[in-house]
């Protein structure tokens, strides 16, 4: 199928199924006869069929395995355990180590227990960072903070200032949804 027209299909369907329960709540069929109690049988299943979809869809496709995740955080610590293996960092770890860095001294002490990790994986979630956790105030579940090098690089590797400055700036955003913050509260804040 071509790439063009899923998105259009998938609206239609979204659309048809919409006009079907809104039909379905306006007219509700009649439970006196077996096509009406058919009609609301099939009603049923595709609304749980449709909603087990955007479970699915809502979830991504195929995130990062947790071999892959922990390689990259054991690399993550082990730069900041050892000073000396900056040298052997990529220039995009230096970006974020320096963003690190300019952090104010308070913020910094919040990532002494959370790790920052480059990852490139940016593409397959349409994101430049993503904070995985429960914010800093719960601890329920191990807080991480994922900065994409492919998307950032991609978007902003013209120009090594505009760069260094996303870099920051993606870091400045995951690190207020650690600090709570929902999606609307830090655009608002200019992250």
């Amino acid at each position: 199928m071509n790439d063009d027209l899923r998105p259009a299909l998938r609206a239609a369907a979204i659309a048809a199924f919409a006009v079907g329960v809104l039909l379905m709540f306006l007219h509700p069929p009649s439970l006196s006869g077996a096509g009406g109690l058919v009609t609301l049988t099939v009603a049923v299943i595709a609304f749980f069929l449709i909603v087990a979809w955007g479970t699915v869809a809502l979830m991504g496709r195929d995130g990062m395995s947790e071999e892959d995740f922990e390689r990259l955080v054991r690399r993550s610590e082990e730069l900041a355990r050892e000073p000396k293996l900056a040298r052997e960092a990529t220039e995009f770890e230096l970006l974020v180590a320096d963003a690190i860095d300019r952090l104010p001294p308070d913020f910094q002490a919040l990532l002494e227990n959370t790790p920052v990790v480059v990852s490139q994986r940016g593409a397959e979630v349409h994101a430049y960072g993503q904070y995985f956790g429960d914010t800093v105030a719960r601890g329920y579940y191990e807080d991480r903070i994922l900065l994409y090098q492919d998307t950032l690089e991609r978007d902003f590797g013209g120009d090594p200032e505009l760069l260094a400055a996303q870099v920051e700036r993606t870091l400045r955003h995951e690190l207020a949804h650690h600090l709570g913050w929902g999606e609307a509260g830090v655009r608002e804040l200019g992250l």
